[in-house]
């Protein structure tokens, strides 16, 4: 059995703003680098194999939290939000209306024009997680991933049986990792949620 601890990325200015940044690519904030700086890698990391989104938010947080460089893992990259990114929800829920509220109710299959729905963004991660429970078992089987909230989000959702139309069983925080098992097919379960990683 492997152990998959997923962690977001730290604050970006896009995040403050509330902008949707999905491919889109802007670095760590001041605050949010320093939050990083400050957080503290539970005990489960320790001797782990390290992996990160190829975006700078995900690759900096990363290596910040390693303190050495860390492999790219194209498959972990954000949700492609479309021609939404740089926009916020509000924005799109004011002008949308009811086509946008239609949108969010399909769950799994909310689609942006031109993006990803959750429901491609879990069959994106299935080859990794395969891959990584075959790769990762006995005294090595945890793998930490530096990610996006999407991708975590996803995962979520397959481990649980979440369909995404209502709000999530556990609300996953920010500031923590989330961890998670791999069967030997690549099915992930939950362990572990919302372990803090700032520091006591």
């Amino acid at each position: 059995m492997s152990r998959l601890l997923l962690i977001r990325h730290g604050a970006t200015a896009w995040n403050e703003a509330g902008r949707i940044q999905g491919r889109s690519d802007p670095p760590l904030s001041p605050a949010g680098r320093a939050a990083v700086e400050s957080w503290r890698l539970p005990p489960e990391a320790a001797g782990a194999r390290w992996i990160c989104s190829p975006l700078t938010r995900a690759r900096d947080t990363a290596e910040i939290l390693r303190g050495a460089p860390v492999d790219s893992e194209p498959l972990l990259i954000e949700t492609d939000w479309g021609a939404w990114e740089g926009r916020s929800l509000a924005e799109l829920r004011d002008e949308l209306g009811p086509d946008m509220a239609d949108n969010e109710a399909r769950g799994l299959d909310f689609r942006p024009p031109g993006g990803e729905s959750p429901r491609d963004v879990q069959q994106r991660l299935r080859p990794l997680l395969t891959k990584l429970a075959q790769e990762t078992t006995g005294s090595a089987g945890t793998v930490v991933a530096v990610t996006h909230k999407g991708v975590i989000r996803a995962v979520y959702a397959l481990a649980s049986g979440w369909d995404m139309r209502a709000k999530p069983p556990v609300k996953l925080r920010d500031g923590c990792a989330q961890a998670f098992t791999l069967a030997a097919g690549g099915q992930p379960a939950i362990d572990t949620l919302n372990m803090p990683l700032q520091a006591s």
